[in-house]
């Protein structure tokens, strides 16, 4: 079983995506508020994938990101960011990172298991 955790500052995303991941893939699922929360749950969880939202207050995902990639145990953890910006330039910005892959808001509850599990090459 695969276990999953969720960084969005907004709390209906967070709900909506960690009961969707526990229905539909029966994934263990994690959650933190902010980016700082995000990156000691990680190192203190050690989850197989990070879902994180790209637009949050204080420490934003991409700074979240680069933080998690200087943080020793944590970097070899693959990060998907989820975002509502859609313009071609922001999404070469975000791959440039070298983040697993982009999600874009409104994801659908029911395909969301899916995604992640075609992006990380997860077969179950």
């Amino acid at each position: 079983m695969h276990s999953i955790l969720i960084i969005d500052d907004e709390d209906d995303i967070r709900e909506v995506a960690a009961l969707s991941l526990e229905a539909v893939a029966g994934w263990t699922v994690y959650t933190a508020n902010s980016g700082k929360e995000g990156i000691v749950s990680a190192g203190e969880l050690q989850p197989d994938a990070i879902l994180m939202d790209v637009m949050m207050p204080g420490m934003d995902g991409p700074t979240t990101f680069k933080a998690m990639q200087q943080t020793k145990g944590i970097q070899h953890i693959p990060v998907i960011l989820l975002t509502a910006k859609v313009q071609g330039i922001d999404q070469r910005r975000f791959a440039d990172l070298g983040v697993a892959a982009v999600l874009f808001k409104p994801f659908d509850p029911l395909l969301l298991s899916g995604q992640i599990a075609d992006v990380l090459g997860w077969k179950d």
